[in-house]
């Protein structure tokens, strides 16, 4: 994996909302969040405000890397799925290309096996964006451009805007 920085402009952004928001659908799930492996929200779709979701997204990663402990532990490279079980509530968190966490909420009006094959589908879609993110990242990053987009504007060029 590249150590490049990835930037995620709208359209691309767009395009991940689209496919949790089917997602949430086809699963006939609660809420999706999709979560960096630092434990930082990408997004989320569905019923989100009834969640802290920074909190959420942090112990999420934090779960991630745990079992991630546990699996060199017993000689596996990792879990790539978890699920958790509640009363009301089910938790399933899935590895997205070895780079997300896709965090998908569902209650009895779906079910694990449903929720698991359209997660697998909408996996490999997530995937192929985040490939393609990766790939633009090293291709600025061999051509020399800034890994940040707006690293030419300086302090001054702010003053000056609001000034």
């Amino acid at each position: 994996m590249s150590t490049a920085q990835m930037v995620m402009y709208d359209d691309d952004f767009k395009q991940l909302n689209y496919i949790l928001d089917k997602l949430l659908r086809e699963a006939n799930a609660k809420v999706i969040f999709l979560v960096d492996k630092n434990g930082q929200l990408i997004s989320g779709v569905g019923e989100t405000e009834r969640f802290d979701t920074t909190s959420l997204a942090s112990l999420t990663a934090g779960n991630i890397a745990a079992t991630g402990g546990l699996a060199k532990l017993i000689g596996e490279k990792e879990f790539s799925i978890l699920f958790h079980e509640g009363e009301k509530d089910n938790l399933h968190i899935s590895i997205v290309g070895s780079r997300v966490i896709l965090v998908v909420l569902f209650d009895s009006r779906s079910s694990l096996g449903l929720v698991r094959l359209r997660v697998k589908k909408a996996s490999e879609e997530l995937a192929q964006i985040f490939d393609s993110l990766a790939k633009r990242a090293e291709e600025r990053e061999k051509s020399g451009e800034s890994e940040f987009p707006f690293a030419e504007i300086t302090d001054d060029d702010i003053d000056n805007l609001f000034s």
